[in-house]
């Protein structure tokens, strides 16, 4: 007789990010030339637009998220993307252009507000770099703005639930009508003002 342990299949297979697909950096999002657009693609398209742009060097960022998953008894680590249907776009028209011509694109949309989409980026940017659990929440969330003071987030900004000693915070992605979710503690965040 097996115990529980043995009965589990030992199979742990770990899916890395595909590595065509560029993982810029904050600071790369913050110079970045050109303008920025999001991109809605057609449904589960996201990584194969990404990888286009990527062939034809078109700067974009695809926020990627680790998860893991059970499939038949096996556990699985996969990345998927943070904004399901959405990637953020970098350059001039022909940027715009190519990512029409994938045929995966169902919509471009113009960004109004470039500086207040690249400061949002950059935050979640910087919530992927550290490999912290961040999870999506499907629209924007009203509260009290703060800023956390300590830690592998320093300095980012959002709106924070209380919920204990630890909080919610929530950095907005305006254009989407989305935010991404983060747990820190509560202690190392404060009121902006």
């Amino acid at each position: 007789m097996l115990d529980d342990d043995s009965a589990m299949p030992s199979c742990t297979p770990s899916v890395e990010p595909d590595t065509s697909i560029a993982a810029p950096s904050a600071d790369w999002i913050k110079q970045a030339p050109g303008c920025w657009w999001v991109a809605h693609t057609r449904a589960r398209n996201e990584k194969v637009v990404a990888a286009a742009l990527e062939r034809r060097r078109i700067m974009y960022y695809l926020p990627l998220v680790r998860l893991e998953r059970t499939y038949a008894k096996c556990r699985v680590t996969v990345w998927l993307p943070l904004f399901p249907g959405y990637l953020f776009l970098c350059g001039g028209p022909d940027a715009y252009e190519t990512a029409w011509k994938t045929n995966r694109v169902a919509n471009i949309l113009d960004v109004d507000d470039q500086e207040q989409l690249r400061s949002e980026l950059v935050q979640i940017c910087q919530v992927v770099e550290t490999g912290e659990q961040v999870d999506l929440f499907k629209s924007l969330r009203k509260g009290r703005r703060c800023r956390i003071t300590g830690g592998t987030l320093k300095g980012l900004e959002g709106v924070v639930l209380r919920r204990g000693r630890h909080c919610r915070m929530y950095l907005s992605v305006t254009m989407l009508g989305q935010s991404a979710v983060v747990e820190v503690d509560g202690a190392l965040v404060e009121a902006v003002e």
